[in-house]
């Protein structure tokens, strides 16, 4: 992409938008991108650096639903399919093909949906359903050529394993710089480290938005006739702030990968479980030539929502897991180079189970200012559908107030 980001403050502070987006991670800058592709005036406002956060700390990993697809969910299935080909054909450097092995086992590990016969019908499936593929198909392997993939494979067991392929981006960052880059080709502007901190409102609606810019500590004020709140964890603060709580916006879990400073397994990704009856499963990634893996999902109060990550004891519980799954590799602490953590939705409050379904909250339609929509996406693959059902909300608010 050929445009700049450029930071012109008083440029910007200078005209009028029709759309604010609060928040430049994966959901805020594919939500500009879309917006400026309708012929919308956009500016996407950040208070730290673009994709910093959630997005920079996941496990870049671009899921194609074959989940859903074993559980009979063909909507999303057909969703994640399409999007993560959306991804990998306008990011073709940025989004790349990874091959996944999971080992099959005479008793399934992760439950039913590991066996054999499962990944059959859902790799038959698969090939009939996707008919504009971009990647190889999946198929099945005899215990000999498993191994042979990933010589780290317990061998106890071992039936053959299931191979398909998704997509991974390497660098997250590089990926939402790059989607802000093609909208500023249209009429979109993005700034970083600017953070907007309440909003303009006249008459019960929005007329834009009073922020502050964090590197000289000056007040802005930018006019927008709707303002779209992407601000990932903080979703929720933020509609405290402009508007009243919302508690189906964002219940948190905290989520983290561990990063290893040691040669992974297998060209691929590895897809691992323990024996123990409905064991999580567990992705190893080849990453930098270093091994990423996840994800560990832990409970977490609104007490602990601004803490410091996690803690010793949750990371030695992932590492105690990570050694049952995999017998004999050795993960140990000290060879852990990075932890990677951030927030994500819970499906409930007090729960450890990631939510698997977005929220679009349209604060106008619920005695809120009118223009102002909260939206908390749950995975990077699915940003752009998000940000698709984003703006058809809007512009249904804007019919419903004309």
């Amino acid at each position: 992409m050929a445009a700049l980001i450029e930071r012109d403050l008083r440029a910007a502070s200078s005209r009028r938008f029709d759309l604010l987006v609060v928040g430049g991670g994966i959901q805020g800058a594919v939500l500009a991108l879309e917006a400026a592709q309708r012929g919308l005036a956009t500016l996407l406002v950040e208070r730290g650096d673009f994709g910093g956060e959630t997005t920079w700390n996941s496990l870049r990993i671009v899921h194609g639903g074959l989940r859903y697809l074993q559980n009979l969910d063909l909507r999303r299935y057909r969703e994640s399919v399409a999007e993560r080909r959306w991804f990998m054909r306008h990011f073709p450097d940025l989004v790349q093909p990874l091959p996944c092995l999971m080992p099959l086992y005479d008793v399934p590990r992760g439950g039913r949906l590991r066996r054999p016969a499962a990944f059959r019908a859902a790799f038959a499936a698969d090939s009939v359903l996707d008919e504009d593929r971009v990647l190889p198909r999946g198929r099945l392997l005899d215990a000999a050529e498993t191994a042979r993939h990933f010589p780290e494979a317990d061998r106890d067991g071992l039936r053959g394993g299931a191979l398909w392929y998704d997509a991974m981006v390497p660098d997250p960052h590089h990926l939402v710089t790059e989607i802000l880059r093609w909208a500023c080709q249209g009429d979109a502007w993005a700034l970083n480290r600017v953070e907007a901190v309440e909003l303009l409102i006249e008459d019960g609606r929005i007329r834009g938005a009073r922020a502050v810019d964090g590197d000289s500590g000056r007040d802005l004020e930018i006019q927008a006739e709707r303002v779209v709140s992407c601000a990932g964890p903080w979703v929720r603060c933020l509609a405290r702030r402009f508007d009243r709580d919302v508690p189906g916006l964002f219940q948190p879990l905290i989520a983290f990968n561990l990063l290893f400073d040691r040669e992974p397994p297998s060209q691929g990704a590895v897809a691992i479980a323990s024996r123990e009856p409905g064991a999580q499963t567990w992705f190893l990634v080849p990453w930098n030539g270093k091994l990423l893996a996840g994800t560990f999902y832990a409970r977490i109060s609104e007490e602990q929502f601004g803490g410091e990550g996690p803690g010793e004891p949750l990371v030695e519980e992932f590492l105690r897991e990570l050694n049952a799954a995999l017998p004999g590799a050795g993960f140990r602490r000290e060879q852990v180079a990075r932890v990677l953590w951030g927030r994500l939705p819970a499906e409930a409050a007090g729960s450890k189970v990631p939510s698997s379904r977005p929220v679009i909250h349209d604060h106008g339609a619920h005695g809120g200012p009118r223009g102002l929509i909260s939206v908390s996406g749950v995975k990077l693959t699915t940003a752009r559908a998000v940000a698709e059902r984003t703006l058809r909300l809007l512009e249904r608010s804007a019919k419903r107030a004309a």
